[in-house]
């Protein structure tokens, strides 16, 4: 977990909306486990008192309520004083819900993707997410961190996303996210990418034929003549019409820019044993250069069809 997870800063709203969330889904919190086998990766239950008097300790009075007699509630624990998940720490919280979609926990894979996806709707607007810290045969294993102005941008890439209807965006902005600190060339890669499915997603919207030979700048500026963001367009009495112009060539020319960075240091491209690839900051800007020229023509386009 990131700094500062001792603290209590995540509201008890929050955390009981991700916990309606569970009950609306109708999904048990522990997965495959039972009670007792997972609250104790995560707790010391013989450590804990029991409420049930004929038990010294948690562990015994979970087993009996849970798994011989089960006459608790399915998800009882997210309301137990004894673990303090409406309460307590958020690095017990935020272990809580990364547990429950661990690859061992929660064998249902769509299961797991539809839990994250709740947590994330919750987390991301204050400043917290989860994120992939490693691979269990294949499967991700996640950790909480708090987000940075960077993953702001990723929120806003995924709007833009949402708007045009374009699962591959997603796939490319996860991608993206996950590769920018640990793989800066992939990240790149992907962000020239992300431009690129963008212009496609939006002139197929306004039903503007894309050639299989159209490469990237041709691409964005095939799409910016559809929505009059040329510097042409713009007329020479408009006011401010000089900056407007060198505006909205600085615009297309971030696309030239990506593809040609893309072209030196991101993926998909073989290199020789002296080629030195740029570290994550080159990465967040390549990627934040492409999240403001989609979440820029994206917004243009919704304004344009409202018209």
């Amino acid at each position: 977990m990131g700094s500062g997870c001792l603290r209590n800063e995540i509201g008890r709203e929050v955390r009981q909306n991700i916990f309606d969330a569970i009950d609306l889904e109708d999904v048990y919190y522990g997965g495959r486990l039972s009670d007792t086998d997972f609250l104790s990766r995560l707790f010391d239950l013989d450590a804990l008192p029991s409420y049930d008097q004929r038990y010294p300790t948690a562990a015994g009075d979970i087993y009996q309520h849970c798994e011989n007699n089960s006459d608790w509630e399915k998800n009882w624990v997210f309301s137990d004083a004894r673990f303090g998940l409406l309460s307590g720490s958020d690095e017990a919280f935020l272990k809580f819900i990364c547990e429950m979609i661990h690859p061992l926990v929660r064998t249902d894979k769509d299961q797991a993707i539809m839990l994250r996806s709740h947590f994330d709707e919750q987390l991301n607007p204050i400043g917290w997410q989860l994120f992939e810290k490693g691979k269990i045969a294949g499967r991700a294993r996640y950790g909480a961190r708090r987000t940075s102005e960077f993953h702001s941008q990723i929120n806003r890439a995924r709007t833009a996303a949402k708007t045009l209807s374009s699962n591959w965006m997603q796939t490319e902005i996860t991608r993206i996210n996950e590769a920018i600190d640990t793989d800066p060339a992939l990240a790149i890669g992907t962000a020239k990418d992300l431009v690129e499915s963008c212009c496609k997603a939006i002139l197929d919207e306004l039903g503007v034929a894309v050639e299989k030979t159209d490469d990237l700048p041709t691409l964005s500026k095939k799409m910016c003549r559809e929505l009059g963001l040329l510097p042409d367009g713009i007329s020479a009495e408009a006011k401010g019409s000089e900056i407007i112009r060198r505006t909205l060539s600085n615009l297309t020319s971030i696309t030239k820019g990506i593809a040609e960075l893309r072209g030196l240091y991101g993926s998909g491209h073989g290199r020789d044993g002296k080629h030195r690839g740029l570290k994550p900051r080159h990465a967040r800007l390549a990627a934040a250069s492409a999240i403001a020229f989609v979440d820029f023509v994206t917004e243009t386009y919704l304004e344009r069809t409202d018209d």
